[in-house]
């Protein structure tokens, strides 16, 4: 009997409205970003030539948008927010022709049922503006003991849309969301793309309290120069364009026009930037992606990519918009003939830039005789023959290089170089006095052991003027030929771990290099290049702040008569870290729980553990030596205080002569030559600054052979 009941049918019931609704908005407001595209186009659709876009908390707390448009009509308040109240649609068929961005008129419905939605806006004929609170679809009470209808108050004509506790009635859907910056740069990222694609739009985007905005462009403006301020001069040097149409009068065919910015051969992305705007539609197509990535191969490097933004325009009766709710595909007749116009477009484009791209090649040295050559050649690209179109020094060049792959012809002994990593290094010279110094194979005690390289360090999707401006100045500062001896080294040995000197070849040359020296410019660079994605070397159990800086200030010899005593400069040190614990935590993972324990550090370079021994002084250092009051000063001081102590080295209070830390020092040596120098190989841009003291060249093969041919 009990089994007959609960195979019986269940009956069906009609659901609450509001619940109907709250599931209607989780198909349209995703996170933060969504919500903010859903504004942006409302405000373009009102034909805003500025938007300021203000965030907090990664715009879960605060997401507010300010425009000066034409604003809405005291009249339409009360329905704004309802669902499918649209001035855009007044029949099915309206849909064929629709070249506005919104038409459903769902979105400010879907906030107002997953935020506390707010509304000031005034038209150019209205003597004020009016304010007006929103929940679940209806207008409500901004205040106890006030009514529901909008207030009048001062404003400028447009509209302020805000947004505030976003998610609060879905706490599934918040505890999905991903950290409060990665929200923020996905925020950054749609405000990026509508700002390249509307350069005649002023957009500003800023985090709340902040004195500068992260993102601003002028609205006199044009595609290149909006890549050019949001991107990079980088990109913007290396920008091609191209255009195709598509005329209907030939059978069969649509009418249509694309207009394509891509970067050329000579720009290497480390992924894909692809802007897509169909009917200045923000969309996704990863068909119209592959494909143009497509074109691509064989021309770039393996592992770069291409930047490319499409503005393609069809004839609305060609393209169905309403295919996903929050309008994030759109179908379109003949999209594979497009694609391929498109694709061929940029594959003439790149040809008739006639561009290759130059490449330097080492062959490994061997036993054998016709190793050590040095060939110098143009790497052309794809269905491009090599001895075409060469004259000059580059056909002399090209004729050496062939002259040189020759088997008969023998290499001279002084112009031999050895690049083999299976040859012996310094270390390896040396006799074996204790079986720890042998590698795991004693059968080969020349060669290290087998061991990957570091993992990819990826640069993180900042927008912060203050980065930009230093990742710029990396660059500025590079000097080309030192960066080229790092990036082509082979690694000699430790000369002397505790003067932090090693010995590195280079071509026929080798040089004397401060290995802590271009230790600490690699790690501030890298904690430059991972700016707010930061992985977390976790402390566990965490000591508590206090602590460690009390250690290193009681090791410090501060004179008596100094302004400060040793326990109120401690003091002053843990109110500085405490105070800002929250932006150490957003931007470089350097965890302080509330009741002063240290629970994190950033992780810099995965498989490199700096000496942990020195992390009270890099804590008391962290007080006086970061200029906490000017954003890029400080955001510049912490980085190279962070990178001083991920320099390989001893803590000053325990140096390596001690017998505890052979041991310590034996892991040092292995973490330089095979985490910290195959690092530096891969991304150190070498600023000319290093050439003054810490690498200097103390022989040359060639002069060496004029020495012996002497004697």
């Amino acid at each position: 009997m009990d089994d007959h009941e609960d195979r019986a049918p269940k009956p069906i019931r009609r659901l609450q409205e509001n619940l109907i609704n709250r599931i209607a908005a989780g198909e349209v407001i995703h996170r933060p970003a969504s919500a903010l595209k859903e504004l942006i186009e409302n405000s373009l659709d009102a034909g805003s030539t500025s938007i300021r876009i203000t965030v907090k908390d990664g715009g879960l707390k605060l997401l507010q948008l300010q425009d000066n448009g034409c604003g809405i009509r005291k009249a339409d308040l009360p329905i704004l927010a309802e669902r499918f109240t649209t001035s855009k649609l007044q029949q099915f068929s309206d849909l064929s022709k629709i070249s506005t961005y919104g038409f459903r008129g769902e979105a400010l419905a879907s906030m107002s049922y997953v935020s506390h939605l707010s509304v000031v806006t005034k038209t150019q004929t209205d003597p004020c503006a009016w304010k007006a609170f929103y929940a679940y679809g209806k207008l409500m009470e901004g205040a106890p003991g006030q009514t529901v209808d909008p207030k009048a108050c001062a404003g400028n004509d447009g509209t302020i849309i805000t947004i505030e506790d976003l998610f609060y009635n879905t706490p599934t859907r918040l505890s999905a969301l991903r950290s409060t910056s990665e929200e923020y740069n996905r925020i950054l990222d749609v405000v990026t793309k509508y700002a390249v694609h509307n350069p005649t739009v002023a957009f500003t985007c800023k985090k709340v309290g902040s004195t500068s905005p992260e993102l601003t462009t002028p609205s006199t403006n044009t595609p290149v120069n909006t890549i050019r301020m949001l991107y990079g001069h980088t990109l913007a040097r290396e920008m091609l364009s191209s255009s195709v149409t598509c005329d209907a009068s030939v059978p069969q065919s649509e009418s249509w026009k694309a207009e394509i910015h891509f970067s050329s051969a000579n720009y290497q992305g480390k992924k894909t930037i692809f802007l897509l705007f169909i009917n200045h539609r923000l969309v996704e197509s990863s068909r119209l992606k592959r494909a143009l990535e497509n074109v691509y191969t064989g021309i770039l490097p393996k592992g770069t990519s291409p930047f490319i933004y499409l503005n393609l325009q069809i004839d609305p009766r060609a393209v169905d918009v309403n295919v996903h709710p929050t309008k994030k595909e759109v179908h379109f007749l003949n999209e594979e003939g497009i694609i391929e116009k498109v694709a061929d477009s940029l594959t003439d484009a790149l040809a008739a830039k006639g561009e290759s791209r130059v490449f330097q090649t080492q062959t490994l040295l061997t036993a054998g005789g016709d190793s050590g050559r040095f060939i110098s050649k143009k790497r052309k690209s794809r269905d491009e023959d090599m001895s075409e179109g060469e004259d000059g020094e580059e056909g002399e060049e090209l004729a050496a290089a062939s002259t040189q792959t020759d088997p008969k012809k023998k290499v001279s002994s002084h112009l031999k170089v050895r690049t083999s990593t299976q040859d012996r290094t310094l270390d390896s010279m040396f006799p074996v006095t204790h079986s720890s110094q042998i590698g795991s194979s004693s059968s080969d005690l020349g060669a290290p052991p087998k061991v990957d390289g570091p993992r990819d360090v990826h640069e993180s999707q900042c927008l912060l003027h203050s980065v930009l401006s230093l990742r710029a100045l990396v660059c500025t500062e590079k000097h080309e030929l030192l960066t080229e001896i790092i990036e082509k080294h082979t690694f000699v040995g430790i000369v002397d771990l505790n003067r932090c000197l090693s010995l590195i070849q280079h071509s026929t040359n080798l040089y004397l290099v401060n290995h802590a020296s271009l230790a600490e410019e690699l790690f501030y660079q890298l904690g430059l290049r991972q700016f707010g994605n930061m992985s977390k070397l976790k402390l566990d159990p965490p000591p508590p702040l206090r602590t460690l800086v009390k250690i290193a200030v009681e090791a410090e010899d501060i004179p008596a008569d100094a302004p400060l005593p040793k326990p109120q400069i401690v003091d002053r040190i843990v109110d500085i870290l405490m105070a800002r614990r929250e932006m150490l935590s957003e931007y470089f993972s350097f965890n302080i729980s509330e009741d002063g324990l240290l629970q994190s550090l950033p992780l810099i370079l995965r498989d490199y553990t700096p000496n942990l021994d020195k992390i009270p002084e890099f804590l008391m250092r962290l007080g006086p030596q970061v200029n906490w009051t000017s954003e890029s000063e400080c955001f510049q001081t912490f980085l190279r205080e962070l990178a001083y102590f991920y320099v390989p080295g001893p803590a000053p209070c325990a140096p390596y002569e001690a017998e505890d830390n052979q041991q310590q020092e034996k892991a040092e040596r292995w973490q330089i030559q095979h985490v910290v120098f195959p690092a530096m190989r891969r991304y150190l841009t070498a600023p000319k600054a290093l050439l003054d003291a810490d690498v200097v060249q103390v022989a040359s093969l060639p002069e060496l052979y004029k020495v012996f041919e002497r004697c």
